[in-house]
Parts: C-alpha cells; sequence; structure tokens
C-alpha cells in the first residue's frame, strides 16, 4: 500500500486494532501496534524497525524497538482475537498445517540452528515454525503459530537466557507441534473442518493417527514409499498348536508401496478431474481413488494400541483409508499421493479440491514474507520474534478483512462488525 492508501484505511484500522488489541493493557501500546501495522503496510523494500520509523510520519524508532523487544504484552490473546475475528470471515473448508523457515546469520537468534530450510532448499543456519492457516478457495489466513526449539538449544542455559526462552519450552517435533497448535485452537473455541498437510507431517503414523483420536478428518501428502494392503485383506492367524500363546492375526501378504500398487492400476483406471479456475485457465489432472489399510510397523502398533485401549483385544484389522494418486499428463508413472480418513463415500473430485487447497498456503507466505515482513525481524529475543510475527499476522488479517469487505461500507461489513461465535469450521 502507498501512503495515500494507508491513510485512507487509517480510520478502519483504528477499529480494527481496537478490538484484536484489546488484551493489551496500556493505551501507548496499542498505538504501537498501530504504527507498526502502517509500517508493515507501507511501501518499502524492508519491513524491519528502522527503515519502518524512518518511513512513518509518526514513526520513533526507539519506541518501536521497545514496544516490540522488551515490552512484556502477550502475543497469544492478540492471536486468538484474530483467529476468532477472521475464521467466521474465511469460512474455511479445510486448515492446513505447514512450516515456515527464516535464514538467519550466526547463533543467537532465538531457536536457531543448521536444519532444512525451505525457503532456500536446502540445510542452513535458519529458524523454523510451524503455522496452522484457515483457507478456502478465496482467503486464508494463519492461525496460531509455534517457533520450533530445536534439540541443541533445549540444555543450552546461556543461549536461552539470553534470548529469554520460558522455562517451560523445550525441544518438540514439528508434529507434535501441529498437533498442541490444534488443541490450543479447540481450547479457542474453534474446530477444524478438514486437515491438509504436506507429507513432512503426512508421512507420519502419529501425526495421522493424533488427528484421528481427536475425531479430526484429514487429506494429507505421503511419499510413495509408504506401505499399505489393498482394502480387502484379510488378517489371519495359523492354527494354534495348544502350547504357548495363540498366534496374532497378521496380513501374510507383503504390503505394496502406494508407487507399486496405483502403478498396478493402469493409466486407464485414472479420471480427469478438475478442481479449481487458475490464472490461465482450469486446473485439471487424472486421479484415482482406492480403498486401502494401512501397513507398517509404526501403524500397525498404533491401530494395536488403540484396539487394545477401546476392546481389550485386538483381531489384526488395520484401519481402512483411502488413497488418493496423482498421474499428471506426460508423466510415465504416478507422481502425487496422498491419504485420507473421510467417509469412504467422498466423491473423489472432493478429495482432490482439498488435496489442492494447500496453494492458498504459499499465496499467504508471499503477502507475510515479500508484501509485510514476516522474516525481516532483526531481533533475537523470544518475545520479539512472538511479538513480530503477531503484528505481521494481524496487518494480514486487516488487508483479508478489506479484500472480502462489501465495495460500500455497511453495518455488517466484516471490517466494522463485530464478530459473531464460530460454527464448527
Amino acid at each position: 500500500m502507498d501512503a495515500h492508501e494507508v491513510n485512507r484505511a487509517r480510520a478502519k484500522l483504528g477499529l480494527f486494532v481496537a478490538d484484536v488489541f484489546a488484551s493489551v493493557p496500556r493505551k501507548d501500546q496499542r498505538a504501537k501496534s498501530d504504527c507498526y501495522l502502517r509500517g508493515l503496510m507501507l511501501d518499502g523494500r524492508r519491513k524491519s524497525i528502522q527503515p519502518m520509523a524512518e518511513r512513518l510520519p509518526d514513526g520513533n524508532e526507539q519506541n518501536l524497538q521497545q514496544f516490540v523487544n522488551q515490552s512484556t504484552w502477550d502475543p497469544v490473546p492478540v492471536r486468538q482475537r484474530i483467529a476468532q475475528r477472521m475464521v467466521p470471515q474465511i469460512g474455511p473448508d479445510a486448515w492446513a498445517v505447514d512450516d515456515v523457515s527464516f535464514p538467519k546469520d550466526g547463533r543467537m537468534s532465538v531457536a536457531v540452528a543448521p536444519q532444512y530450510c525451505g525457503a532456500l532448499g536446502k540445510q542452513a543456519n535458519c529458524q523454523v515454525a510451524v503455522s496452522v492457516h484457515a483457507v478456502s478457495d478465496t482467503a486464508s489466513c494463519p492461525l496460531q503459530w509455534r517457533l520450533f526449539v530445536p534439540e541443541e538449544w533445549a540444555d543450552d542455559a546461556v543461549r536461552r537466557q539470553k534470548t529469554g526462552i520460558p522455562q517451560e519450552v523445550g525441544h518438540r517435533e514439528k508434529w507434535r507441534l501441529a498437533l498442541d497448535t490444534i488443541d490450543e485452537l479447540a481450547g479457542w473455541g474453534l474446530v477444524p473442518p478438514v486437515v491438509v498437510a504436506d507429507a513432512g507431517y503426512g508421512q507420519n503414523a502419529d501425526f495421522r493417527d493424533g488427528l484421528s483420536e481427536r475425531g479430526i478428518d484429514y487429506v494429507v501428502a505421503v511419499r510413495s514409499d509408504v506401505t499399505v494392503h489393498p482394502h480387502d485383506a484379510q488378517p489371519t492367524a495359523p492354527a494354534w498348536s495348544g502350547i504357548g500363546r495363540r498366534p496374532q492375526p497378521r496380513y501374510r501378504d507383503k504390503p505394496y508401496s502406494v508407487a507399486e500398487l496405483a502403478a498396478g492400476q493402469g493409466r486407464q483406471a485414472f479420471t480427469e478431474v478438475t478442481w479449481r479456475e487458475g490464472s490461465r485457465g482450469p486446473m485439471r489432472s487424472r486421479f484415482l481413488a482406492l480403498r486401502v489399510r494401512l501397513a507398517g510397523v509404526r501403524s500397525r502398533r498404533l491401530a494395536q494400541a488403540a484396539a487394545t485401549a477401546r476392546e481389550g483385544s485386538w483381531d489384526g484389522v488395520l484401519p481402512e483409508v483411502t488413497l488418493l494418486v496423482e498421474w499428471s499428463a506426460g508423466a510415465e508413472a504416478p507422481t502425487d499421493y496422498w491419504l485420507s480418513n473421510l467417509p469412504a463415500d467422498t466423491p473423489p473430485a472432493e478429495l482432490v479440491r482439498l488435496a489442492k487447497i494447500r496453494w492458498r498456503i504459499e499465496h499467504d507466505y508471499r503477502e507475510l514474507k515479500h508484501g509485510l515482513g514476516l522474516d525481516h525481524f532483526e531481533g533475537r529475543s523470544w518475545a520479539g520474534w512472538h511479538h513480530h510475527v503477531t503484528l505481521v499476522t494481524a496487518a494480514h488479517a486487516f488487508l483479508t478483512e478489506q479484500r472480502l469487505a462489501p465495495k460500500a461500507d455497511t453495518a455488517n461489513s466484516p471490517s466494522t462488525r463485530s464478530s459473531t461465535p464460530s460454527k464448527t469450521c
């Protein structure tokens, strides 16, 4: 936005800030949040504090530095209000779990470590945050963030103290952070219609099982080496000799990788599906949906533990899910795979739409990073990082509201109305 556009939106922004930052105790802090949001939305190459303060007529670098890096205001209630305000407006078809990386120099920025950096596509020194987004085909918004703390930070007392990591925060795997975030959002009265995720999460049997345990439907990407049995496969047990333990029922045939099973169906089994209108026309490809039973040691152990806890015994039957496969035009073999626990009668076109809806996250990240400076924060502290990310999320939410609002403001415009309680979303 240029200066004219920012000034024109000042009244709406003031109402937005008064609502979203109502939990921030001091009036001057709320005024600084308004100033910081204008700095993020105003055109400019860098969205770190110094250049933003120089561009703003009321910008004061020292005040903004203190507000973001030293002030003790709690960002969580602000994010909660953003989430509760935005979910009814977006009307999400799914929640997308993802993570984003922030390349960094040195080793003193909070939770920085050599690890895979998606922004660079290789191992590099960076921070990583897990995020959950509400997504539809027309809009999206981050709902909550968790900063991933690498193992090397768990017992590094010096760096933890210097960056202010809370004592109770330690190393936790990204898939666990994602489930923790979903639980936190449930505590705010927000429940996903379905969860979508890339293979970094979908490949993990514990993550899928965690969603199922919570009664949450999912459509998650997996790699081609995930193993399954055909849905009609049955476990059997050898005859008992009468000595020792009774043999456990098991699937006696070797499981297939999803790549083997899909390729074995032949290209003719795949049907063309159009899932949305793209900038260059309809987005379409060929897909096949198969009912399968999850194999693999971890999937089997989780199924056994769940059945034993529920019924006291296990009959050896593995859980049944849908395998969705894409065979792109010109490819010699199937190219992409997803697993879903949605009902068996879910239309394949709906599975495809949900599997592909993560494109909205890329839209989010382009605006959050390139437009609003998500990765421009130059501070090193835990509090500073969380304050900056919360303020960027607020700026993104405000802009999303303006795009969703009717052209003429009315009493019921999303930019002015009070939020109603969220439906099951």
